[in-house]
């Protein structure tokens, strides 16, 4: 039997502070379309994202915030209210073109004499480019010293604030990510600082996302990397970009499955769940649903899957009562010796009633299997005392529903819920998830 214990039981590494970061994604007009600027991260040790293929970016420290005064375009109010921050926005802005900087060798940057156009770093003599690039190299406030010898301006305002990503609870390390667009810069030319990077590529993100391509891709980087695959130039993904009016913030979830453990993206049937039963991401949530698998969704609630019925959907069973007490089990059908077998294993105490949200006659191997307990059908406006949980039964479009109101829970066997005060559906088929008032 499954059980919602982890596949590898390892207990995860301490959850570390969340973290400020800024990506840059930078784009140019190929020759078939869209592309995207990829960098190779190096392999490292205790890295949970080496040897990945990513965008330029990286966290935010103190030297950003030192770098408002030479960012033009664009002060910190402006920033702060799109990315829907207090303050320190424009923080998020220097951290990019500064990123992106260090680790490409892209400068996002405006000097007296160029008129608005990005700097021409490739014009600069090679020992001064060497030199600039090995100061990048060798700490985080560079960038800072060569806008005050050069009179640079970073061009915060060549950037559009494009997606907002939290990293799942569970990870050893998160970070709180703001993405940005830019087109490439003219007369430079991208160069991996060979530290952090060691190799670049211009691909269609369609070509980057492609199992052919073989590129070991973060669930972030290849989710956004889809949606960039819906463009076919800069322009238009940028004007796309500008035109947005909120921009949500996404944070996936760690769950396990028959593939082991991977991030949940939000609009999964599992998400909601996995929030609930494990919410801090210490393992427990499940991504895929299986036969046989028993899973605690709260302190007065067990589901245990049975096999797939007749349209291959796998339905449920549903304990609800307090452990070691006397307990109501839901929906008990179809009663294959497997799921007999299941049910009377992950009883969380005496079976002492039988319901069913759907008018069926109670099987032999029900009843077999708790000759003592009451199956006798509920009546709308009927209410079973557990002992410090109370079942309320409700009457349904499809059939009975059953509302827990200490759980704001509702087990229902249809996909449709009238029932107003439940905050989660408990369903037949399918995850647990949130109620949706109309």
């Amino acid at each position: 039997m499954n059980t919602q214990n982890n596949e590898t039981p390892q207990k995860p590494a301490a959850a570390r502070p969340v973290r400020n970061a800024a990506t840059l994604i930078v784009l140019r007009d190929g020759a078939r379309g869209l592309e995207v600027l990829m960098l190779r991260r190096a392999e490292k040790a205790n890295d949970q994202n080496s040897g990945a293929s990513v965008f330029p970016g990286g966290v935010i420290d103190a030297h950003d915030r030192s770098l408002h005064g030479h960012c033009g375009g664009m002060d910190d109010r402006a920033a702060s209210e799109r990315l829907a921050v207090a303050e320190g926005g424009l923080d998020y802005y220097a951290a990019a073109i500064r990123e992106c900087f260090e680790e490409a060798g892209l400068l996002f940057a405006t000097d007296k004499a160029s008129q608005g156009r990005l700097v021409a770093l490739d014009g600069m003599p090679p020992e001064e480019l060497a030199a600039m690039r090995h100061a990048a190299e060798q700490g985080t406030d560079a960038l800072l010293a060569m806008c005050e010898s050069h009179g640079w301006q970073l061009a915060t305002d060549r950037l559009t604030y494009f997606a907002h990503w939290l990293t799942p609870p569970g990870m050893p390390r998160r970070f709180d990510t703001r993405f940005f667009l830019a087109p490439m810069p003219d007369a430079q030319t991208v160069r991996p600082d060979g530290r952090e990077t060691v190799e670049h590529m211009w691909l269609q993100p369609a070509d980057a996302v492609s199992p052919a391509r073989g590129l070991k891709l973060m669930n972030v980087t290849r989710r956004i990397l889809e949606q960039l695959a819906q463009f076919s130039s800069v322009q238009e993904l940028m004007d796309h970009a500008r035109g947005l009016k909120h921009i949500p913030r996404v944070m996936p979830r760690l769950a396990d499955g028959p593939k082991g453990r991977r991030p949940v993206n939000m609009e999964e049937p599992a998400y909601d769940e996995v929030g609930r039963v494990d919410p801090d991401g210490e393992g427990g949530g499940r991504y895929a649903l299986e036969t046989g698998l028993v899973m605690r969704l709260s302190p007065r609630v067990w589901r245990v899957t049975g096999p797939a019925d007749a349209t291959g959907a796998l339905p449920h069973s549903y304990f609800a009562g307090i452990e070691g007490s006397d307990c109501v089990l839901i929906d008990p059908s179809p009663a294959s010796p497997g799921h007999i077998a299941a049910l009377c294993n992950a009883a969380p105490g005496r079976v002492r009633w039988i319901w069913s949200t759907q008018a069926l006659p109670l099987e032999d191997a029900v009843r077999e299997a708790w000759p003592e307990a009451s199956a006798v059908q509920p009546e709308p406006g009927d209410r079973l005392d557990l002992g410090g949980a109370t079942l309320q039964v409700l009457n349904g479009a499809e059939g009975l529903q059953f509302l827990l109101p200490e759980d704001s829970t509702l087990f229902t066997g249809t996909a449709s819920s009238a029932a107003g005060t439940a905050d989660w559906i408990a369903p037949r088929h399918g995850f647990l998830r949130r109620h949706a008032v109309p």
